[in-house]
């Protein structure tokens, strides 16, 4: 439901083609947003008949021509009333819902080293997400040139620093829980946090 929140935000900044769309949401909403390029294409067929968007095909000479989206009033006026009620965001926000946290609190029934190689997994991928987090700030700088208004990339910062914040958790709960499985290995015994 938020993919197509997520891409008026962007239209709204300024007229994009589907493959910029992409490839902002890609660098700037990705690190807690996924969509599909498949997936975005399809909300933006889907909004523009419901009117939230126009487009108007630009014909190219040396390339093949292009599809240019513009937000509509309507639009705005959606994306306006959807940042105006979250509420029931801030609520959902608080519950996590994750296959795999649900396959660690049944990981006893595994192999320790299968447990453990789960476990570095999940550790590998917060460090390559950190990583990759370092490069936001680059795009940060390159998204506010689209805008008028620089202060809003304050806000892109404040979204960027949540996720840099949600991955260190991942990866500092990731190490405490290897060290745990070492130590411990499978005994029935009371681990406090």
């Amino acid at each position: 439901m938020s993919l197509k929140y997520g891409l008026l935000g962007l239209l709204n900044y300024g007229s994009m083609t589907g493959y910029e769309l992409d490839k902002a949401f890609d660098a700037s909403l990705g690190f807690f947003w996924q969509g599909q390029t498949s997936q975005i294409y399809r909300e933006l067929s889907a909004m523009e008949r419901s009117g939230w968007l126009e487009s108007e095909r630009v014909v190219q000479e040396d390339k093949p021509n292009k599809k240019l989206y513009l937000i509509t009033e309507e639009g705005k006026h959606a994306l306006l009333e959807w940042l105006s009620d979250a509420d029931n965001a801030i609520a959902e926000s608080q519950y996590i819902r994750s296959a795999f946290l649900m396959r660690v609190f049944f990981a006893g029934e595994l192999p320790q080293e299968s447990a453990l190689a789960m476990l570095h997994a999940y550790k590998a991928e917060c460090e390559k997400a950190l990583e990759e987090l370092g490069g936001i700030s680059q795009n940060i700088a390159e998204y506010s040139k689209l805008v008028t208004d620089e202060s809003k990339n304050k806000y892109w910062q404040i979204a960027a620093m949540f996720g840099e914040g949600f991955c260190r958790a991942g990866l500092d709960w990731a190490k405490k829980a290897i060290s745990i499985l070492e130590r411990n290995g499978h005994k029935n015994e009371s681990i406090g946090y």
